[in-house]
C-alpha cells in the first residue's frame, strides 16, 4: 500500500509540472518595432510559442499582444519577467485562470465544384461561418470561434482539398469589468498625449 501511495504522489507531482497552455495578454506602446522586440525575445530565449496576435486597442496609443505559451509555471514566470523588461511593454497579464472569451479567425480556400457547393454551404452554415469569395473552382470561407471549432471545421472540409489557409491566432479578453492585481495598476498607464494631426490622420485609416 505504501508503494501505491508513493506512486500516486509521484504521479500527482509530475502532473503539476506538466507543460500547460497559458494565454498572456500584454499591453504595449503602439510604436514601430515593438512587435519585433517581443518576437525577438521569444526567439532568442527559445520559448515554445503556439501563437502570437497583435492589434490596436481602444486607446490608439496602445496595442494588445496575445501570446499562447506552452510550458510549466517556471517557464510562464520567465516569460512574464522577460516581457516586463522590454521598455515599450506597459503591462503583462496571465488570463489563463480568469473567466475569459477567446476567438480565432481563419480564412480558408477550398476546392469546390458545382456538385460540391451545396454540401460546402451546409457545413459553413453548421459552423456559423460565411463564404466571402467564390470562383469557378474554389470558395473562400471565413470561420471564427474557439480554437477547437476552427480545427473541427478544417477536418470537415479537408476531403474537398484545402488550397490555402490563414489564421490570426488566438485573441482573448477577460469577461466583465477590468480588475487589477495591484492598487497602483488601477490607473491607466501614462502615455504621451498624441498630436491632434496624428490622431485625425489615424482616424481616417
Amino acid at each position: 500500500m505504501a508503494n501505491d501511495s508513493n506512486s500516486s504522489t509521484a504521479s500527482n507531482g509530475s502532473s503539476r509540472t506538466r507543460p500547460e497552455r497559458h494565454v498572456l495578454s500584454a499591453l504595449v506602446q503602439n510604436k514601430p518595432g515593438v512587435l519585433a522586440h517581443v518576437s525577438g525575445m521569444f526567439a532568442s530565449r527559445g520559448y515554445n510559442i503556439e501563437s502570437l496576435a497583435v492589434g490596436e486597442t481602444e486607446n490608439p496609443l496602445l496595442s494588445r499582444i496575445t501570446v499562447v505559451v506552452n510550458g510549466d509555471e517556471r517557464t510562464l514566470e520567465q516569460v512574464r519577467k522577460q516581457l516586463a523588461k522590454i521598455v515599450t511593454v506597459v503591462k503583462v497579464h496571465d488570463i489563463s485562470r480568469e473567466d475569459y472569451v477567446e476567438r480565432d479567425l481563419m480564412l480558408v480556400k477550398i476546392k469546390a465544384t458545382a456538385d460540391d457547393r451545396i454540401q460546402v454551404q451546409s457545413l459553413v452554415s453548421i459552423f456559423r461561418g460565411r463564404i466571402v469569395d467564390v470562383t469557378p473552382d474554389a470558395v473562400m470561407i471565413e470561420i471564427s470561434g474557439q480554437e477547437k471549432k476552427v480545427d473541427a471545421f478544417i477536418e470537415a472540409v479537408r476531403e474537398y482539398g484545402i488550397l490555402e489557409l490563414a489564421r490570426t491566432g488566438r485573441i482573448a479578453l477577460v469577461r466583465g469589468l477590468p480588475h487589477f492585481d495591484d492598487p497602483d495598476d488601477a490607473a491607466p498607464a501614462p502615455v504621451p498625449a498624441p498630436k491632434a494631426a496624428a490622431v485625425i490622420g489615424h482616424s481616417h485609416l
